[in-house]
């Protein structure tokens, strides 16, 4: 018997959303447009070959998170590309750097027991973090409270994607353009993989993530996601 595979697209919210989404083995895509898929997709644009997200070190959610195995994987990632890590974290002001050490110590352990550089920590400041640092060829995680965590969520919960979408202006694309290369992002890694696309307001409180998830999805639809091949 021949199972088919059956196209699947739904949205939800928050960290146990995202854990939710990947018990489910859908493809996960992490909705924080204030600011760390915004960031995520800056630092695209400027080179970089992977971005992550993790959970600050003392942030509560009723699900499982481990920010050290994300920098391990960080830190691994940049050995096999002979690069290294660069850290995105709260809180955004540029000089609270001693406060953004404090929130990060687990990533930070992970990134050092895998034996990788961290070049450098910066705030997660959205598509301006590109002027801060050089992200070409560079592995970088995002640590925050709402995205960051649910990037941790869905990836420790085992989903076998985990990708970022915004729908916010960057330096080279307007949020429209943004949008679709969400939506293009997604579908492209659901094809792969054969399944489905789960796309995760970071924040049910935020109404910016929930309106770009609603876009994203219709971005998607109207891509020809859910049509029969």
């Amino acid at each position: 018997m021949v199972k088919l595979w059956v196209k699947t697209l739904q949205t939800t919210y928050n960290a146990s959303g995202a854990a939710a989404a990947a018990r489910q083995g859908n493809v996960v895509m992490i909705v924080d447009v204030i600011d760390m898929s915004t960031t995520s997709e800056a630092v695209l644009e400027a080179g970089a070959i992977t971005v992550l997200g993790a959970s600050p070190d003392n942030n509560t959610v009723p699900v499982t998170v481990n920010p050290e195995k994300i920098g391990y994987f960080a830190g691994k990632k940049a050995l096999k590309h002979d690069t290294t890590v660069i850290v995105a974290a709260e809180p955004r002001l540029i000089q609270n750097e001693e406060d953004r050490l404090k929130e990060i110590q687990q990533v930070l352990k992970g990134i050092e027991r895998a034996g990788a550089e961290l070049e450098e920590v910066v705030p997660n400041i959205g598509r301006e973090v590109v002027e801060l640092a050089d992200f070409a060829n560079k592995i970088v995680v995002v640590v925050s409270p709402s995205g960051g965590t649910a990037y941790d969520a869905a990836y420790n919960y085992g989903a076998p994607e985990v990708i970022t979408g915004t729908i916010a202006r960057t330096n080279n694309m307007n949020g429209s353009f943004a949008a679709r290369v969400a939506a293009e992002r997604a579908i492209e890694k659901a094809l792969k993989l054969k399944r489905g696309i789960t796309v995760v307001a970071a924040s049910s409180n935020s109404m910016e993530d929930v309106q770009a998830c609603q876009y994203i999805c219709q971005e998607i639809i109207n891509n020809g996601f859910l049509k029969m091949d």
